[in-house]
C-alpha cells in the first residue's frame, strides 16, 4: 500500500496542558505571587500576560526554574496561534534553562511535555516521541483527560516521523503504535485514543482489513465512554470516508473500483445506522 500523508488529516487541535500550581498546600503558599499570576493566566490562554508576569517570578530566589517553564511553554503557545519562528526559538531558550531537580513532580511531567512539543513544533517527530514517551510514564501526575491528549500527541509524532521515512521503514512504528493502543484499550474499552489509533496503524502498517475491522468496532465501542463519542466517531468517518474505502476499493476490485467503493459505502453506513 502506498502510505500517504493525507493518512493524518485530524491534526493536534488543542496543545495546551494546564500547568499545575505547586504540588502541596505548604508550596502553594510559598509560591510568589506573581507566579501564581502567571500560571492562571497560562490556563486562561493568556500568554502575553503568563510571560510577562512569570519575568517578575523568575527573579525572585528559588523560582526561576518554575518560572521558566511557564515562560517556555507561553511561547510554544504563541508559537502554535502565530507560527513566529522567535516563538519556537524564545521556547528553547527558556526551556533549556530550567533544571528537573528543583521543580515538582507536576512541573517535572510540564517539563517534559514541553521540551517534547517544542522538538515537535520544529518537526523532529521521533525525538518528539520519545520525550512524550517519558512524560507517560509519569501520567499519574495530570489528570485524565490531560493525559489522552498526551498519548495522541505520543501517537501523532509516530506518525509524523513515518511520514518522513521509507516505506520499508514505517512499519516499526505503526506497530509500536498498534502496541501500546492494544494495551490502552485492554484496560479501557471506551479509550477514543486507543479506537481511532489502532484503525490508523493498520491502515499505516498496509492491514486495510485490520484497519476496517478496527474503524468498526472503535465505531461500536465509542459509546462506552459518552464524553468523547462524537469527537472519535468524527474521527472515525472521516478516516473511513476518505481514505479506508478508496483504498480497499482499488485492493478488492481494480477493474470495478466504482462498484466496490459503493458496497463498501453501503456497508459502513448500515452500521452506522445500527450503532447510532
Amino acid at each position: 500500500m502506498r502510505y500517504d500523508a493525507r493518512m493524518r488529516t485530524r491534526c493536534i487541535t488543542v496543545l495546551t496542558l494546564l500547568l499545575a500550581c505547586a504540588a502541596s498546600g505548604v508550596a502553594q503558599a510559598a509560591e510568589p505571587p506573581a507566579l501564581a499570576k502567571a500560571r492562571a493566566l497560562y490556563n486562561e490562554g493568556d500568554y502575553e500576560g503568563a510571560i510577562s508576569a512569570a519575568a517578575v517570578s523568575r527573579r525572585q530566589t528559588g523560582w526561576a526554574d518554575a518560572s521558566a517553564l511557564v515562560i517556555g511553554r507561553s511561547h510554544l503557545e504563541r508559537y502554535r496561534q502565530r507560527t513566529d519562528p522567535k516563538d519556537l526559538a524564545a521556547a528553547r531558550e527558556a526551556l533549556k534553562t530550567v533544571r528537573l531537580a528543583t521543580l515538582t513532580p507536576r512541573d517535572q511531567v510540564d517539563l517534559i511535555i514541553g521540551l517534547g512539543l517544542s522538538l515537535y513544533q520544529g518537526e523532529i517527530f521521533g525525538a518528539a516521541a520519545n520525550l512524550f514517551d517519558t512524560a507517560l510514564t509519569r501520567s499519574a501526575l495530570i489528570p485524565a483527560r490531560d493525559r489522552m491528549m498526551l498519548l495522541d500527541w505520543w501517537a501523532t509524532a509516530l506518525d509524523r516521523e513515518a511520514q518522513t521515512r521509507p516505506a520499508d521503514r514505517r512499519r516499526v512504528l505503526f506497530e509500536r503504535i498498534t502496541a501500546r493502543m492494544q494495551e490502552e484499550q485492554r484496560q479501557d474499552p471506551g479509550n477514543w485514543v486507543a479506537n481511532y489509533w489502532l484503525a490508523v496503524a493498520a491502515r499505516g502498517a498496509g492491514d486495510l482489513e485490520g484497519a476496517w475491522d478496527a474503524a468498526v468496532a472503535g465505531w461500536v465501542s465509542s459509546t462506552l465512554s459518552p464524553e468523547s463519542t462524537q469527537r472519535l466517531r468524527e474521527d472515525l468517518e472521516r478516516l473511513v470516508q476518505q481514505n479506508l474505502i478508496p483504498e480497499r476499493s482499488r485492493a478488492m476490485a481494480p477493474r470495478d473500483a466504482q462498484e466496490a467503493m459503493a458496497s463498501l459505502r453501503a456497508q459502513w453506513e448500515l452500521i452506522k445506522e445500527q450503532w447510532k
